[in-house]
């Protein structure tokens, strides 16, 4: 008979591997953040909300693709949204992800019934 030994998990160690990937991920970020804010005029992306020194914690920064490590130096996958702007972008994509590109019709297009100009030509028309 095999004996198997678990080795006991060293919590100091742990904690620290889990602090240092922290700090790492939050250097990151700071980094593209920075980077975004001095080349982005700061105004939500969505909303068109500015933002000034007081209220800049608000404004985040956005991958357009949803890649968080690709950081291309142009900002071309960064956009400015402000929390809540932001929080919406990633709902939407949850929905698709979750409820696909379909929509409740199956695919079919719904037309428009009501054409509030259906009748101007005709009232032009009279004088």
């Amino acid at each position: 008979m095999i004996k198997v030994t678990k080795k006991k998990l060293d919590q100091g160690r742990l904690d620290d591997l889990v602090a240092n990937a922290r700090v790492s991920q939050e250097a990151k970020e700071r980094g593209y953040r920075d980077r975004a804010l001095k080349m982005y005029p700061w105004v939500c992306g969505r909303c068109s909300r500015e933002f000034n020194r007081e209220n800049l914690r608000e404004l985040t920064v956005h991958h357009r693709n949803h890649d968080h490590d690709y950081n291309p130096e142009d900002g071309s996958n960064w956009e400015l949204l402000c929390h809540f702007c932001h929080d919406n972008e990633h709902s939407k994509l949850e929905e698709q992800l979750q409820y696909g590109n379909s929509s409740h019709t199956d695919g079919a297009k719904e037309e428009d019934t009501f054409n509030p100009f259906a009748g101007l030509k005709d009232m032009m028309g009279k004088k």
